[in-house]
């Protein structure tokens, strides 16, 4: 194992009940916890599973191995329960094998069958990875089946041989593969689904600090609660009164008949700390905290309270949440209406968002299924509520304003999942720069880029729209109509011709398609459509049509399979005497969900959206503008293209990889600078051996003997005559822009000359030149990574050269990218075409173009040190790619696995930690 060993920090994590478990290294102050584990929590028969005997002098033996000064061959992990020691895990170096190590796990007896075994063994194959470990094995007997089916069910290969009732396993960790990575993400979704039980699905429910004060927080909460009928048991907390509007009221959680599942604490912020170690003391499993402006000290101690005691939170700063279930009908929030029940997943972070989309979606007729007010989203986050709905068996619709994210990958992860099997949606907030500080400050949150965040949303199928209104308007389309096809031909009706005019002008700035109506159609619809009629598209009905000649033509629309989604604009006219010559009778008449969506256009309604109530029970989402109506029916688009798209799966790596390497020079380059830097040119070309780039050849030389002798090589080499000089000095960025590069150098005197000239521009900043030959000219493409430190990894792909700003041709996925990312990063520039072949010119080389981007995915995955990456420009040409400039810039950073299970641990709740 490496001497520069890799020992994880203290994280938080779920076991499969729910419970939160801290894991640890241990150390020597933890014998006599190890000692007690082994000695008093273990059975006889348990030890002589573990140890192959029952010897009572096993624990001391345990304990001395264990807990002796840190040795680095030895990793080991504790699991810790409210202080309390339950399971442990260690891996040694097997002695002549440094890449293989002995594996051995334990867990509290009377802890069994609750997972801590599995998830010690996940953090400790990640920690064993990360210090060099290649293989673990183990010993185990033949009979010990719950030892062997913790491997089993790891996801993991298991390689195993019986040999006298002794099995000897064999776990390789070379690859993590997506079995394994589905596996723990399994496991991590039903240990979250329990710990959410409480909150979401609780029996009884305690409001401490229910006021006796009319139109505060804590009464409001407490009457809404008793008024939206909950089925459980329903307490006050009030240690000054003994009735709260009408309820008992309890001096405290210990004087209860009962343990609340589920508490919402309306304390002032300086009481919240305590109110949660006391609700942590009395056995509640969730709690809602609707106070805000908690101090850094405060948020510390409730993070601390409902880790110790394996509570969850919703907040602080939380609106409250909703649950509206038959079997539970809980309304613990203070909004001013009463969320209808139905099938949409609401979570939001600002309660005033919340308040104003609950609303709209009860006036819509939406109805939700549960609701969250995230607040400042200390613990239960967007991803716990998605694996939620996912299981709850009656969400169908997820809608979500989230202003930061804890781990976007794991939220990617889960969403890409979830997205197949019903609509997310989200409100893009915080694109302005103004709005990322109103975000930042708002949720304590650092801000999130824009260009990561959509292209998260990308990846993840996630319907991103950039306001509240479009997204209650998408959402009443996606929730009352059927897909169309990813071609999306939409066809106009109206019974006015400039209003029609105006939607097909809309549908073109949505970018939606609008075929003309073949001539079969156009001759049905003159036979069906009063005189004057125009049959192309738009079709303009004249306001003199009928509504059975309306419903006609929109049958005969939905028919053809030219037409793949309606909009239909309609205006009132004197020509209507009465409700049933009124043309939205055709509407109201007919189906309301037809082979191909319909959305109605009235811009005489007052509000911008309301369903349209159809004799068959069904509804048709009616817009006030007709561009919100092209909007969504874009969104439904897109979301039926995303849904066509097969899952992909992670690029492979390209031949010719070899991260180990690159991981010892990014070690050896932070020992020797430890607040990181660029790479010079020497180490650039070094690093990007490592994973294959097509680099050109590039001679580092300090003086001035050196760039003549090394453009003579290149001469000899049967490179072109000419050559390329650049400056080169620690810390440069912007060479073009400095005049630090000058091409086309054929001669020696020539190669004199510009050396000279930079030493007397730039002076003793200059360190040296590289001498690069000239490349063959063709197209200047912009590839590279920006290490995000929320995101991760983001790799960009553009069209590049001096003019990549001026241009902003540019396209972005996180890393690491999938087989689809490779293809649709290319193919989704706008100069596109140009790379594949514009007006019979030859198309770049675009596999070699995809192969870069795969390298550079995983350089960037592989490495977290990579904090910039470019390769500028990278020259395509038929022929294949080559990068003539290039720099990198690293950062000491600790590696981040995203499929690790840990709860999230806010930057503001950091000051008070478990010990």
């Amino acid at each position: 194992m490496s001497t520069a060993q890799h020992l994880p920090h203290t994280v938080e994590a779920l076991l499969a009940d729910g419970t939160t478990v801290t894991i640890r290294p241990i150390g020597p102050a933890d014998r006599a916890a190890v000692l007690d584990l082994h000695a008093e929590r273990m059975s006889d028969e348990s030890r002589r599973m573990r140890f192959f005997g029952a010897s009572r002098q096993a624990p001391q033996l345990a304990a001395d191995r264990l807990c002796a000064a840190p040795r680095p061959e030895l990793l080991a992990l504790g699991a810790w329960v409210g202080g309390e020691l339950v399971g442990e895990a260690d891996c040694e170096s097997v002695q002549g094998r440094p890449d293989t190590a002995e594996l051995a796990v334990v867990v509290a007896d009377d802890w069994h069958h609750r997972g801590v075994a599995t998830l010690l063994l996940e953090h400790l194959v990640h920690a064993a990875r990360q210090n060099g470990i290649r293989a673990v094995e183990a010993d185990t007997l033949a009979g010990n089946l719950a030892v062997h089916r913790v491997f089993t069910d790891l996801g993991l290969p298991v390689h195993r041989h019986l040999e006298q009732g002794e099995v000897r396993v064999r776990v390789p960790l070379d690859e993590t593969d997506e079995h394994y990575r589905e596996a723990v993400d399994e496991r991590g979704r039903r240990a979250d689904i329990a710990s959410l039980a409480a909150l979401l699905r609780p029996a009884s429910v305690a409001v401490v600090g229910a006021s006796r004060r009319p139109g505060s927080v804590g009464q409001s909460v407490l009457l809404k609660i008793r008024q939206a009928g909950f089925t459980g048991q329903l307490w006050a907390v009030n240690p000054y009164a003994a009735e709260v509007a009408g309820e008992a009221a309890y001096a405290s959680l210990g004087t209860l008949p009962g343990i609340p599942d589920l508490a919402v604490l309306a304390v002032p912020p300086i009481a919240v700390a305590g109110a949660a170690e006391e609700c942590g003391q009395a056995g509640v499993r969730a709690l809602v905290v609707l106070a805000s402006g908690l101090d850094a000290h405060t948020a510390g101690q409730l993070m601390h309270a409902c880790r110790r005691h394996s509570m969850r939170l919703v907040g602080p700063n939380s609106l409250g949440i909703a649950q509206t279930d038959p079997a539970i009908r809980l309304d613990a929030e203070f909004g001013a209406v009463w969320p209808l029940p139905g099938s949409a997943g609401v979570a939001v972070q600002s309660g005033g968002v919340g308040i104003a989309l609950l609303e709209r979606l009860t006036w819509l007729g939406i109805g939700v299924s549960s609701f969250v007010s995230l607040g400042d989203k200390y613990d239960v986050s967007g991803n716990d509520l998605l694996q939620w709905w996912e299981s709850d068996g009656s969400t169908d619709l997820a809608l979500l304003h989230l202003e930061s994210f804890g781990n976007p990958r794991a939220f990617s992860r889960t969403a890409r999942r979830v997205t197949r099997r019903f609509p997310i949606l989200t409100v893009d907030a915080g694109r302005s720069p103004a709005g990322r500080r109103g975000a930042a400050s708002h949720t304590a949150a650092a801000a999130t880029p824009t260009v990561a965040r959509e292209a998260l949303f990308r990846q993840a199928g996630i319907t991103a729209t950039r306001s509240l209104s479009e997204l209650v308007d998408t959402a009443a389309l996606l929730h009352s109509q059927p897909l169309p096809s990813t071609r999306c031909a939409v066809a106009v009706v109206s019974n006015a011709g400039g209003v029609g005019i105006l939607a097909a002008d809309a549908c073109a700035d949505a970018g939606l398609t609008q075929l003309e109506l073949p001539p079969d159609i156009t001759a049905e619809l003159r036979e069906l459509l009063p005189d004057g009629s125009a049959t192309a598209n738009p079709v303009d009905t004249t306001a003199a049509v009928r509504p059975v000649e309306l419903a006609a033509c929109l049958d005969t629309l939905a028919r053809s399979r030219a037409v793949d989604a309606l909009l239909v604009c309609l205006v009132p006219t004197a020509l209507a005497t009465g409700p049933h010559d009124d043309p939205v009778r055709a509407l109201l008449d007919g189906p309301a969900r037809r082979r191909v969506p319909v959305a109605a256009v009235l811009l005489s309604q007052e509000v911008p959206v309301r369903y349209l109530t159809c004799s068959d029970g069904g509804r048709i989402p009616s817009y006030a503008d007709p561009q919100a109506a092209a909007r969504a029916l874009a969104h439904a688009r897109d979301r039926a293209h995303w849904l066509t798209e097969p899952p992909s799966p992670e690029a492979a790596p390209p031949p010719g990889c070899d991260p180990r390497s690159a991981r010892h020079l990014v070690e050896a380059f932070l020992a020797a600078n430890p607040d990181g830097g660029w790479l010079d040119p020497a180490l650039t070309v070094e690093l990007f051996d490592c994973y294959g780039l097509p680099l050109t050849i590039s001679i580092w030389v300090p003086d001035e003997h050196g760039a003549v002798v090394a453009a003579q090589s290149l001469r000899q080499l049967g490179h072109r005559g000419e050559v390329v000089l650049k400056a080169y000095w620690p810390g440069q960025v912007h060479k073009s822009t400095l005049g630090a590069v000058r091409t086309g150098l054929a001669t020696d005197g020539q190669v004199r000359e510009i050396f000279r000239e930079f030493t007397e521009r730039f002076g003793r900043q200059l360190t040296g030149v590289v001498v690069q030959p000239m490349a063959a000219p063709g197209l200047e493409l912009l590839a590279g990574v920006v290490q995000d430190r929320v995101f991760g990894p983001l790799a960009v792909l553009g069209l590049g050269g001096t003019a990549t700003d001026v241009l902003d041709d540019r396209t972005a996925r996180l890393a690491p990218l999938t087989e689809r990312d490779l293809a649709t990063m290319v193919t989704e520039l706008r100069g596109s075409p140009v790379l594949l072949g514009h007006q019979g010119a030859a198309a770049v080389d675009v596999a070699a173009v995809q192969d870069v981007l795969a390298r550079i995915s995983h350089l960037a995955t592989d490495l977290p040190q990579l904090a910039e990456l470019d390769l500028n420009p990278l020259i395509a040409r038929p022929d294949g790619v080559l990068c003539v400039d290039a720099r990198v810039r690293l950062e000491p950073r600790g590696s981040f696995d995203p499929y690790l299970r840990r709860l999230r641990r806010p930057a503001a709740a950091e000051e008070v930690r478990e010990p």
